[in-house]
């Protein structure tokens, strides 16, 4: 006996859509991008050093990171591009990150402050030593929401430890997202700090390896008012215009 083919048929519709999500996934190979047209066009006239971190696709966790440098007025890249991870959600676009969504913030924040687990580490920035009751609070009610302070000075339900059992905050800087003004529920704890994996997402923060953070620390200067520049390349140009 014959088995019976069978056949299905698909609307062209469905095909048509699969297509396209398919086109607009992010290609993990994608992480390194030209960003000359994002270093010529910059005009953030305070400031002599910038991380730029960016990516080709919004909902992508794997970024590239680069040291830029104003020389003469010129900024240039100065370092080749490290690999790094972002939230587990991508970007949010410019305004819209939220507590708790896995999403880190695209725009242009100060960095102002080292943190680590050592008594000191190599750098110029300000640095703070993490000690056990050190906490991080992301509690939304809290009034000392988005605040470094110590366990038994806080009455928030949710904070993050900033002496972790891992490595992962061994050495970090803290990212100027939402301190100056504090917006309670627009983010919390956004940190650049050591990944654990170079495909492991965060949940908002930035992370490259242990090798480049204290590369990146070495070179901060905070006499250079350092900024760092997140978001999509799209976004980015934008942001700059």
């Amino acid at each position: 006996m014959k088995s019976k083919k069978i056949f299905l048929i698909i609307p062209l519709h469905i095909i048509s859509l699969v297509f396209l999500l398919f086109c607009n996934s992010c290609a993990p190979f994608n992480r390194v991008i030209d960003i000359r047209p994002i270093t010529d066009s910059l005009m953030i006239n305070e400031s002599s050093q910038a991380l730029i971190v960016t990516n080709s696709c919004s909902s992508s966790s794997l970024v590239s990171v680069f040291k830029s440098e104003k020389k003469d007025g010129k900024w240039d890249i100065i370092h080749e591009a490290f690999a790094g991870v972002i939230g587990k959600n991508g970007f949010a676009a410019p305004g819209e990150k939220r507590e708790g969504d896995g999403k880190s913030p695209s725009g242009i924040f100060p960095l102002e402050s080292a943190f680590g687990y050592s008594q000191s580490i190599r750098t110029k920035m300000p640095y703070r030593q993490a000690l056990a009751g050190d906490l991080w609070v992301d509690d939304v009610d809290a009034d000392d929401y988005n605040r470094w302070v110590k366990k038994g000075d806080t009455k928030a339900l949710s904070a993050e430890k900033m002496r972790r059992d891992d490595s992962l905050y061994k050495y970090g800087f803290v990212i100027g997202y939402n301190t100056s003004p504090v917006i309670k529920g627009y983010g919390s704890a956004i940190f650049f700090h050591i990944w654990r994996g170079e495909d492991i997402p965060t949940e908002g923060c930035v992370a490259v390896s242990e090798d480049n953070i204290i590369n990146i620390l070495d070179w901060l200067d905070p006499r250079a008012k350092p900024v760092i520049i997140m978001g999509t390349k799209n976004t980015i140009e934008r942001l700059i215009q």
